[in-house]
């Protein structure tokens, strides 16, 4: 015991010397923080869309017949859906459809707060930047009247790496042009909520300038915009990102900082998030139009099928098979908080911070559920998720809800029967361990 002791705390300390610095730096980075924090700001929008699609275009099968009455209800909801379907969309229309306003707005805001610029003026300074790139004015017959109308083709999931783009970029030639007094400087008399526009004023030209002449010289030399360039561009790192090996290896990483005590999701999050975000936008957006769903690595689909499954296994563990009075104590207390994804009761009471029990237990069976649940939604056994759900949502009604299909249930039960056979002989092996040191004491 004392040379495995002697091993972890070697391990710790090469981690905490070499491998935490730049792990930390990565994820404080301000750039990939304002990311990271700018794309929270998303969730509420993609669940209002997620909603409006999903009541809009109700899960009912062509060939659904009217022969009970489920049958019938889902029958009279796709006819009232029908119906009102313009009414309906308009929510999702005015937040997946237009999703990468709201990415610039919110990545602008926050390094712009990072700058201790003014956020405000900034963000409405990328936000028109970005719509004079994307979505400029067109003319539109409609009968004998001619009207100019904003196109929104190039405002959705694809345009988002784009809008990250110009948020980043514009920030940074308003902060380079204030800090070296390329401004307008109006008297200290003036009130902030006046002189801060025109502080913006020469910045927002020369930004205007700047992404017009890139988006021409791209228009030009390639026949597609900013936009569409930048979304070829990144379409292969989302193929790679999300690719099985990419997953696992995430997930390892994920485990082996929660195991040093290290919030493992925040210190992945930000390069993980964008990711998962412009991927279950584009799902939605795919569903919306009809066309099969791509990407598998999307919203929660590592929460759902990491730590939130396999810490309701070990809470049924504690539960059921361990007698020692620590595992027993968790038990008791833990059970509500996990049932809302909130672990920390579990890997701070147990603890799982520098166990090597609940390590090889909960890393083991987190990368045989991502590899199962990958390998069942890429060969179309279980539906790809499409829709957010807010992280507390309890985990096998997340997994439902995140596809609308139930047999993301039962994969979520089928896996947790399997984690429990991973887990049990290391949390008895831990158990009778605390129960002898309990017996010494």
């Amino acid at each position: 015991m004392d040379n495995q002791n002697l091993f972890i705390t070697k391990i710790q300390e090469k981690i905490e010397k070499f491998i935490l610095p730049t792990a930390s730096k990565l994820s404080s980075q301000r750039h990939l923080a304002s990311i990271r924090d700018g794309l929270t700001y998303l969730v509420p929008f993609t669940i209002i869309g997620g909603l409006s699609i999903l009541i809009s275009s109700p899960p009912v099968s062509a060939n659904l017949q009217g022969t009970n009455f489920f049958y019938q209800f889902m029958l009279a909801w796709k006819d009232w859906a029908s119906q009102y379907s313009n009414i309906l969309m308009i929510p999702y229309n005015l937040t997946i459809g237009i999703i990468s306003i709201y990415v610039v707005a919110g990545i602008t805001y926050k390094l712009a707060s990072h700058y201790k610029m003014n956020a405000i003026a900034n963000t409405l300074v990328t936000t028109f930047i970005f719509t004079c790139i994307s979505a400029a004015p067109e003319a539109y017959k409609v009968g004998e009247a001619s009207v100019s109308a904003i196109p929104t083709a190039q405002l959705g999931a694809s345009s988002m790496f784009a809008a990250i783009i110009v948020a980043i970029v514009g920030v940074e030639i308003n902060h380079f042009l204030i800090e070296h007094n390329i401004k307008i400087n109006m008297p200290k008399s003036v009130p902030p909520n006046v002189s801060g526009p025109f502080e913006v004023l020469i910045p927002l030209i020369v930004s205007t300038f700047i992404f017009f002449g890139i988006n021409l010289l791209c228009t030009s030399m390639t026949g597609a915009g900013l936009t569409q360039l930048v979304f070829k561009i990144f379409q292969p790192l989302l193929s790679a990102t999300g690719s099985l090996p990419s997953i696992l290896f995430i997930t390892l990483l994920t485990q082996i900082f929660w195991f040093f005590g290290i919030h493992g999701n925040n210190m992945v999050s930000a390069v993980v998030t964008p990711v998962t975000t412009a991927n279950i936008a584009l799902n939605l957006e795919a569903y919306n139009a009809g066309k099969p769903m791509t990407a598998i690595f999307a919203g929660s689909f590592n929460s759902i099928y990491g730590g939130w499954l396999t810490y309701t296994t070990i809470l049924i563990t504690l539960i059921i098979f361990c007698k020692s009075p620590q595992l027993k104590s968790i038990s008791k207390v833990a059970p509500i908080s996990t049932a809302f994804n909130v672990n920390e009761p579990l890997i701070f009471g147990i603890p799982t911070v520098l166990n090597v029990y609940t390590f090889f237990g909960i890393t083991l069976s987190s990368l045989l559920n991502v590899t199962i649940a990958y390998i069942s939604m890429s060969t179309g056994i279980v539906g790809k998720m499409y829709l957010t759900v807010p992280w507390t949502t309890p985990a096998p009604l997340a997994a439902f809800l995140s596809t609308m299909d139930f047999k993301a249930v039962i994969l979520w039960a089928i896996l947790l029967v399997l984690d429990i056979a991973i887990i049990l002989p290391f949390m008895k092996m831990y158990d009778k361990q605390l129960i002898k040191e309990t017996v010494e004491s």
